[in-house]
């Protein structure tokens, strides 16, 4: 059994005086790819904030097997990288500059990086295929390349830890293939990656799916157990039906006459 990269107990989250997460309980492990689903405004996003520590929440929190708390600001950035959802600011930015903004975690109070800093900076533009409009600014960029030129800020940190949320939005379905083998060779190195998916298809290549609604689990297992199959199904009302096509589980809607 992996160590576990999260461990929560009783977490909760209000937002505006209203309790959006309800005492959840988790052990994500380390060393996978988990992938967060669920039906619309069921706490996906508040989740993957509060384990970042964006969010004020009570309850248990630990981080690699260490309480939240007694991570330090700079210690966590090292740990944990994190792609938000629709990211803005830094038009003016080429995106070369804003991917070496994902080494500020590594530098001294002074600023200013090294060999390290840029190599790390070209080698996660040239994984997201990035590296040709460097010195374009990123206001400039398309929304999907503008996306890839976020995950290499994400990845330059060179962090064990991965949060992502909806990183697959304005990427077209080769470059969510793209997306698909960065994650898979980020936990192939030992790393660990937690993201929000709305596209269940994508969701289940994952190692593990956690589904959330209204707040609380739903389920948490293995891509490839039938009861998470079910479970998927079950979360969405029975609208969509999981298959098994070319070797993998893809979920389809349910037409009318589907047994």
């Amino acid at each position: 059994m992996s160590a576990a990269a999260f461990e929560t107990r009783d977490l909760r989250v209000a937002l505006a005086g209203r309790e959006v997460l309800h005492g959840i309980a988790l052990d994500l492990p380390a060393g996978r790819w988990t992938a967060v689903a669920g039906p619309n405004g069921g706490g996906k996003t508040t989740l993957l904030k509060a384990l970042a520590c964006l969010l004020p929440a009570s309850g248990e929190l630990r981080l690699l097997g260490r309480a939240s708390a007694s991570w330090s600001a700079r210690e966590r950035a090292r740990a944990l990288a994190w792609l938000g959802q629709a990211e803005s600011g830094a038009e003016d930015l080429l995106a070369h500059d804003v991917v070496r903004l994902g080494r500020l975690p590594h530098q001294g109070w002074l600023g200013g990086g090294d060999a390290d800093d840029e190599q790390a900076v070209r080698e996660a533009m040239e994984e997201t295929q990035s590296w040709s409009w460097r010195d374009r600014p990123l206001g400039s960029l398309s929304g999907g390349e503008r996306q890839r030129v976020l995950l290499a800020r994400a990845l330059a940190v060179r962090a064990p830890v991965l949060l992502m949320d909806e990183p697959l939005s304005h990427l077209d379905p080769p470059h969510q293939a793209d997306w698909l083998a960065i994650v898979r060779r980020h936990v192939a190195r030992g790393g660990t990656a937690v993201s929000v998916l709305h596209e269940i298809g994508l969701a289940l290549q994952a190692d593990d799916l956690l589904l959330l609604r209204q707040g609380r689990v739903a389920h948490h297992g293995p891509c490839s157990d039938p009861c998470t199959h079910r479970a998927v199904e079950a979360v969405f009302d029975q609208r969509l039906r999981v298959h098994a096509v070319a070797g993998r589980w893809v979920a389809l809607p349910r037409e009318e006459g589907d047994a």
